[in-house]
């Protein structure tokens, strides 16, 4: 395993409870669920690739769908199994390395999610190797839904949660490659890969896939984030209302810090 993997799995195992928290009530994960509902169906097969302690993964099985989670972190799978026992919720559970995941599974699903992976792999080569991985393992016919951090999101999350971070001279090493629109692959939150939102196309290109959606995952919603909290449940569903009605254009994709592709294995 090469180091800035280990990197990864290590925080991964020391933040279970924080990422199972992270997205609970958050725009990320209610529009998310809203796709995956339009074609997810109770009695289906999916596969969650590095879905952590399975927040999707739950929300999958608590529908009907025979889900099997797969992570790179122990502690993250470990979590998955004592919360599957206490809610007496069955489903399976896989600890390894999404580059090689079709070598520990060789059933096919219905779906796969790659809500994680992709941005945490620094090289292209092993982005390339995860995906052909994962569509290994999908029916022809089936849904994939990839998911990347964009270079926007960096920018959305430094201007909300730390703008002092733009006066620091190390953080030239993202804005730099963000100015020339690059993608920047390092040392952030962890080992990260955020990627340019008009690469994430010519990417997903080459493999053997009809483009369905493109979306952004928090929709126009993260940059007032917690403003979007705090508001009633009416107000909640008119934002999230509007957000799906614009999540794919393109002009809004810069307004959020995920990017989903959602294609159908041909």
């Amino acid at each position: 395993m090469k180091e800035s993997m280990k990197i990864v799995r290590e925080f991964y195992n020391q933040s279970v409870e924080v990422e199972w928290n992270r997205i609970d009530g958050r725009p990320e994960f209610l529009l998310t669920c809203r796709m995956l509902d339009r074609y997810i169906k109770s009695g289906d097969k999916v596969l969650d690739i590095g879905g952590g302690p399975g927040r999707y993964t739950f929300y999958l099985a608590e529908k009907g769908c025979d889900v099997t989670l797969f992570d790179l972190s122990e502690e993250n799978i470990n979590y998955a199994k004592n919360r599957s026992a206490d809610l007496d919720l069955p489903i399976e559970t896989v600890c390894g390395d999404a580059r090689e995941v079709d070598k520990h599974i060789n059933e096919q699903y219905d779906h796969v999610l790659l809500m994680g992976p992709l941005y945490h792999l620094l090289e292209e080569s092993d982005r390339v190797m995860t995906v052909n991985a994962a569509l290994k393992l999908l029916k022809p016919g089936g849904m994939l839904f990839a998911v990347f951090i964009s270079m926007n999101g960096g920018l959305v999350f430094m201007l909300r949660e730390a703008p002092e971070q733009f006066a620091e001279p190390h953080e030239e090493r993202f804005l730099v490659p963000l100015v020339e629109g690059k993608n920047f692959g390092g040392t952030a939150f962890t080992e990260a890969f955020f990627i340019n939102q008009h690469n994430v196309l010519p990417f997903m290109e080459q493999f053997n896939l009809k483009k369905l959606h493109l979306f952004g995952q928090e929709g126009i919603l993260a940059p007032n984030e917690e403003n979007f909290m705090q508001q009633t449940p009416e107000v909640k569903e008119a934002l999230l209302s509007i957000s799906e009605k614009l999540y794919e254009k393109p002009e809004y994709l810069s307004w959020a810090e995920h990017l989903v592709y959602v294609g159908r294995k041909l």
